[in-house]
């Protein structure tokens, strides 16, 4: 498939998630460490599609696999957000835009956890989706 000039690329900005699940993971991160990652489950349990938690538990994860397991989910829950709000598989998912974070730390969290495990095919894909869908991106827009 031809690439697609960058003035025929549409933009696509996910809306703001509902203010319960954005206050629950508040709160959970206020919890202390040990409470944190049940705490943050049970946000994203009452908010399943919630991207943004998802991505919070693809960083308190405790083993590399479970870590990769949660970024995947987030990264399929952003493709359905993603799909809901327009966007057909090509475009611009851009990091200035504060509601498409929680999807693109995601990618981000999948890409680590793919690397942990050895999926070095993976890690090389998303590094070029990343900069697909924000061709401004960088990595230290994401502290880990």
């Amino acid at each position: 498939m031809p690439e697609l000039p960058m003035a025929d690329r549409h933009e696509t900005v996910l809306p703001l998630a509902p203010e319960a699940a954005r206050q629950g993971l508040a709160e959970a991160r206020a919890a202390d460490a040990d409470a944190r990652l049940l705490a943050t489950s049970r946000v994203v349990a009452d908010h399943p599609t919630f991207v943004e938690g998802w991505a919070e538990l693809a960083e308190l994860g405790r083993e590399p696999i479970e870590r990769y397991a949660y970024a995947r989910v987030g990264y399929h829950r952003g493709l359905d957000a993603l799909r809901a709000a327009g966007w057909g598989g090509r475009g611009f998912v851009r990091w200035s835009q504060d509601t498409n974070r929680g999807f693109l730390v995601c990618l981000v969290r999948l890409r680590a956890a793919a690397a942990e495990i050895g999926e070095t095919s993976e890690v090389e894909r998303i590094t070029g989706f990343l900069h697909e869908l924000d061709p401004d991106w960088a990595d230290t827009n994401v502290v880990a």
